[in-house]
């Protein structure tokens, strides 16, 4: 055992630890929801991988232009991974699909134990480095209205069934953990907006035992990102090779030196499973987390059996950031409307 299983706040349970549990990946067709998809069914979880993109739907307009990736090809990633995956096709902004998607699984299973909201979406959507006066308004709310409603009208229909479910939690996946800016004002307000959601939920569910928090991964090595670099998860470490390496696009992060850290998205998947896991996890209600602290504290690695440590780097080449810490946290709590109706939730 690793040092990192001795520091850990909860025990790991090997072999099939989900095995028995139901799980909604909301936006499981590519990047992080399909990693986190794929490794709740390595634990032994029946997985219902939801999305817009279908088989059932290419010759219509794809929902996201460019990309082959299928809710279908992932479900059958989660089988193939050891555990049930179902896909069904869902519009996660439709009130009516997600209440139709939750009835399903309540007459199937009776409840769910984990939902993982990852919705997003938006980066075709996001202008980086560019003002709130002249950034494109109809993708902004657009952007608002696809990765921050539909976590919210996800939740509202999918947490009931998780009432009395022992081990009930909900993931909020977002990018960064801390309160800084983070270059585009709908981008920000997306991603901080879903830490505040685990934070809310974690309050208004505290006596339901259920739990809900926010993660966060590094540098992603998603499909879209692999193709950027014109590489492939097979020998993705040549874009490491090419000239300027430590140079950043005008618009992005893409220095091939910051790919070197990257991660796959199997890599927040297992982070997923060692929080959902872990018997004392509620110690971490409400807060935000990353990849890379996880990995050092339940001892997960990647698909190639590192440790990729996004925050160690960035911090040696761009400087250090402040993140959410207990100061930061210690001002969410015990508010005016706590103070007075003690007993609304």
């Amino acid at each position: 055992m690793s040092k990192s299983h001795k520091k850990s706040s909860g025990k790991v349970l090997l072999g099939k630890p989900l095995h028995g549990k139901v799980a909604l990946v909301a936006g499981a067709t590519r990047g992080a929801g399909r990693g986190i998809a794929i490794a709740l069914g390595e634990a032994g979880a029946t997985v219902y991988c939801t999305g817009r993109s279908s088989r059932k739907r290419r010759a219509k307009t794809a929902p996201t232009p460019g990309r082959p990736e299928t809710i279908e090809e992932t479900a059958e990633m989660v089988t193939a991974a050891g555990g049930h995956g179902i896909a069904v096709r869902v519009d996660h902004t439709v009130p009516a699909e997600v209440k139709k998607l939750v009835s399903v699984i309540k007459r199937r299973h009776k409840g769910l134990d984990i939902l993982v909201n990852d919705v997003w979406g938006g980066d075709p959507l996001t202008q980086f480095g560019k003002g709130f006066w002249s950034a494109n308004l109809e993708n902004g709310l657009l952007m608002l209205k696809q990765a921050i409603h539909s976590h919210i009208i996800t939740a509202h229909f999918a947490v009931p069934l998780m009432f009395g479910r022992r081990g009930a939690i909900i993931f909020e996946i977002t990018d960064g953990d801390g309160y800084y800016y983070r270059g585009n004002i709908f981008y920000d307000l997306v991603k901080i907006s879903v830490i505040r959601l685990a934070f809310v939920m974690a309050r208004e569910l505290r006596k339901r035992e259920i739990i809900a928090l926010a993660l966060t991964p590094g540098f992603l090595r998603s499909e879209a990102m692999l193709q950027h670099f014109g590489v492939t998860e097979a020998n993705w470490k040549d874009a490491g090779k090419r000239k300027n390496a430590t140079q950043n696009s005008a618009d992005q992060n893409d220095a091939p030196e910051d790919f070197m850290i990257s991660e796959s998205p199997r890599y927040i998947g297992r982070a997923v499973v060692a929080l959902a896991t872990d018997l004392n996890v509620k110690k971490k209600n409400g807060r935000v987390f990353s990849t890379w602290a996880l990995s050092r504290e339940y001892g997960f690695t990647d698909l190639d059996g590192t440790q990729p440590h996004w925050a160690d780097h960035a911090h040696k080449k761009y400087g250090k950031w402040k993140v959410c810490d207990e100061q930061f946290y210690s001002y969410w709590e015990y508010g005016l409307i706590d103070k007075m109706f003690p007993d609304w939730f």
